[in-house]
């Protein structure tokens, strides 16, 4: 560690030279954790050192020392690693990573008072108690079938998709169907996700969110550019490209992920429009901020935990959304 040079005159230069820098070793000790811990959030890029020595050791200011002491305190409240990505570099409000977290706590914790509880009544059944338990497990377990019957009700009871011609039904809801609702055998926290979900679904203003959405859609069915059927393939083209962005982590203004955008735009744009233009990059920003309702976050966020598939397609919308951001604020 080196300390500061008390001589009043020097160059910048020389107070970024004599700036407290501390080895890992420091820096692991300061945060109560591990060199192993501080070196993976080096090599998954969370927390870099922002200093090297001429052997290529780390060196951690007292800035990164924050980033790892916040990255810590985030980690011992069960924030996954994305998630504190996107807060310590400012890519979502602190308030709304908060709200959602506390969300998915409670979540977890009616589940958990679920699993007692059936845990309870089996224990209470004596030597038939695994038993007891295969059926109490079955009959709250929802199927992939009861699922899709649920939805189909649900489109049905609120008119959802009467502005969308028949053909263009099934892509708006690929995804959800794919990864939600075809989901195989869940798991407690995921059956819970599901009951949630259930009852956002029968929420007035949540119907009201995605009817605004379809309206945003219409546009696409109303003069499409491409068959229903090859806009599926097209999406799902666009959704392992991102997956590779996220893979790769590249920012929201690389090529790569600004070459995702205009395919994206194309395919919401209609047959009309040859090739996006700032006012079109505008108002897909808006059908974008439409999607980013309380409720449809929720819904995301209980879809990201009954699939992990749903998960990644969530993130990818997010560095899209970002992309899309980006591009307006240097066109």
């Amino acid at each position: 560690m080196h300390s500061h040079n008390t001589s009043m005159n020097h160059s910048p230069m020389d107070c970024i030279a004599e700036e407290t820098v501390f080895s890992i070793g420091e820096a692991a000790k300061r945060i109560g954790s591990t060199i192993k811990t501080v070196r993976y959030y080096d090599e998954i890029g969370l927390v870099k050192p922002s200093r090297y020595t001429e052997g290529g050791h780390r060196l951690y200011t007292a800035e990164d020392i924050r980033l790892l002491e916040l990255t810590a305190a985030l980690r011992y409240m069960d924030f996954g690693i994305d998630d504190i990505r996107h807060i310590i570099y400012g890519e979502v409000p602190v308030d709304a990573a908060i709200d959602e977290h506390i969300q998915l706590l409670e979540l977890q914790v009616r589940t958990l008072t679920n699993m007692m509880a059936l845990l309870h009544q089996a224990k209470e059944q004596g030597g038939d108690a695994l038993r007891y338990l295969v059926k109490l497990v079955h009959t709250r377990t929802v199927s992939a079938e009861q699922r899709e019957q649920y939805i189909s009700e649900k489109v049905e009871e609120s008119h959802l998709f009467k502005d969308i011609p028949v053909e263009w039904r099934d892509p708006v809801l690929y995804f959800f169907n794919k990864y939600v609702v075809h989901q195989p055998r869940t798991t407690a926290k995921q059956t819970a996700a599901w009951l949630e979900l259930q009852t956002l679904m029968s929420d007035p203003q949540f119907i009201a969110d995605l009817k605004k959405v379809e309206l945003q859609f219409s546009s696409i069915t109303n003069q499409p550019r491409y068959h229903a059927s090859l806009w599926i393939k097209k999406i799902e083209d666009v959704q392992s490209r991102l997956n590779h962005a996220l893979k790769q982590q590249y920012t929201a203004g690389s090529k790569a992920v600004q070459s995702i955008i205009d395919e994206m735009a194309l395919l919401h744009a209609n047959s009309k429009q040859s090739r996006p233009k700032e006012s079109f990059f505008h108002a897909y920003a808006q059908y974008i901020e439409s999607t980013r309702t309380t409720r449809l976050e929720r819904c995301n966020a209980l879809c990201a935990i009954i699939s992990p598939q749903y998960r990644q397609l969530y993130k990818g919308s997010l560095l899209l959304y970002r992309g899309v951001q980006w591009r307006l604020q240097h066109q």
